[in-house]
């Protein structure tokens, strides 16, 4: 089976501040990847090159065998850490907005059947994830853990082949965030996406991903902080697609990455 996404020697350098350097790896399609390390080793910006807002400074990076192209794409949603709401639409309309902008770009609205169409969808993701009872609330009047509902219904009514989360949680109360790892492992495996879930927490990383990968540099230039950049120090298969962890034992691996990302 060939890859789905493909990184052949993939570089990001912003002048003469390296990023990333020399990543070089394969996912099959369907799995999720979790991403952890330090503060400022680059997970963010890998999330960005695979939605096509950064450019990689060198190497390749593929999506079904074809260069991913340089600009965001219905095949690519993505949920960020800051609800990404607009606050004059109510639920529904927040979430039928991206097929309005999609089949409507100079106007970003529809009428007649074709709007009426596009909230029928709205309101099929919204139950998807669990809001099919505030479809006429306002984002204001949502907890914490209801907008990023509504974030995940907004970046999955394009019907995405890849989802990209960046954080999402690290806003959230323990017991909300609990039930939002439930609600989006179960949408992985009915919707069958590939996912990538960027978190600065080693256990949601374990718990969630079926790979989890560890972003640290690997070289160090004490007069050059900024000389080299972070590359993927560790690749860890984590659990099958049916959700059971492997036998592996994940307290080793904990510690060792612990002590190697300075968590």
């Amino acid at each position: 089976m060939s890859a789905f996404i493909e990184l052949n020697k993939i570089s990001k350098h912003y002048d003469d501040n390296v990023v990333l350097e020399n990543l070089s790896t394969k996912v099959m399609e369907g799995e999720f990847v979790t991403l952890v390390g330090a503060s400022g080793c680059g997970k963010s910006t890998f999330l960005k090159l695979l939605l096509g807002t950064e450019r990689a400074s060198s190497g390749e990076l593929l999506m079904a065998g074809c260069p991913i192209a340089q600009e965001p794409s219905p095949e690519r949603g993505i949920v960020f850490q800051k609800y990404s709401v607009f606050p004059h639409l109510n639920v529904r309309e927040n979430v039928a907005l991206g097929l309005e902008f999609e089949r409507s770009p100079r106007l970003g609205r529809l009428f007649g059947s074709a709007r009426k169409q596009a909230l029928e969808q709205a309101e099929e993701w919204l139950e998807a994830v669990g809001l099919d009872q505030s479809l006429n609330q306002y984002p204001h009047e949502l907890s914490g853990g209801m907008q990023q509902r509504l974030a995940l219904a907004q970046a999955l009514i394009k019907k995405p082949k890849v989802l990209l989360l960046d954080e999402p949680f690290g806003a959230l109360d323990p017991g909300i965030r609990k039930d939002m790892h439930e609600l989006v492992l179960g949408l992985w495996k009915k919707y069958q996406l590939t996912v990538f879930m960027v978190t600065h927490d080693l256990h949601e990383g374990f718990h969630l991903g079926s790979r989890l990968w560890v972003f640290d540099k690997v070289r160090h230039d004490p007069h050059a902080a900024n000389r080299y950049g972070s590359t993927i120090t560790f690749d860890l298969p984590l659990r099958s697609q049916d959700g059971s962890l492997d036998s592996e034992d994940l307290a080793a691996i904990n510690n060792q990455i612990s002590a190697t990302a300075a968590m």
